[in-house]
């Protein structure tokens, strides 16, 4: 198994043993939101969006190459509708989403608290251990996205972080 086989199966174990918000489903391969049943969700899809490698010794037929690989987690939520009252006095009336099952040990929460626990949750979780277990030299979250729910009723967010490692060619 490759160090970078190793690493994205340290995520997954990792974020499967998240418990704020708790995952669902924590998996490597794609998946349709339409194929989850409600109780899948939260899930996370871990990928890889890119990797750039170089060369840290010359010559030998083993070569020690540092490598720089950005893993996107893509988290998952649902929700649906619900109209809440502003003021009883003008009686004006706003559209929240409100999650169907995305519930904890305080009570159900709005779609946006779930992005947010999602977000820190995931941070939480990869800086406990930047090492990924050894075999990284570091972790570090470079990017955070959310979908301004537009594709409600489903959210989402995308956390993008950056493993450095080093691994030895023809070692696999």
């Amino acid at each position: 198994m490759s160090v970078r086989e190793r690493i994205a199966d340290n995520i997954v174990t990792v974020l499967g043993a998240m418990d704020k918000p708790t995952l669902k489903k924590v998996t490597r391969e794609p998946f349709e939101l339409n194929d989850l049943s409600v109780q899948q969700f939260p899930a996370v899809w871990i990928g890889v969006e890119s990797a750039s490698d170089n060369d840290a010794t010359m010559g030998g037929s083993a070569l020690t190459r540092f490598s720089e690989t950005d893993f996107t987690l893509v988290g998952y939520m649902k929700g649906s509708s619900t109209h809440g009252l502003i003021s009883e006095v003008t009686e004006e009336y706003y559209l929240t989403e409100a999650g169907e099952t995305l519930t904890t040990e305080y009570g159900a929460y709005d779609i946006d608290h779930v992005r947010d626990e999602m977000i820190e949750g995931i941070a939480e979780k990869l800086d406990a251990d930047r090492t990924r277990g050894g075999y990284a030299k570091n972790t570090e979250i470079i990017s955070v996205e959310d979908d301004d729910s537009v594709f409600y009723p489903y959210g989402a967010v995308r956390v993008t972080a950056r493993v450095t490692y080093h691994y030895v060619t023809g070692t696999t």
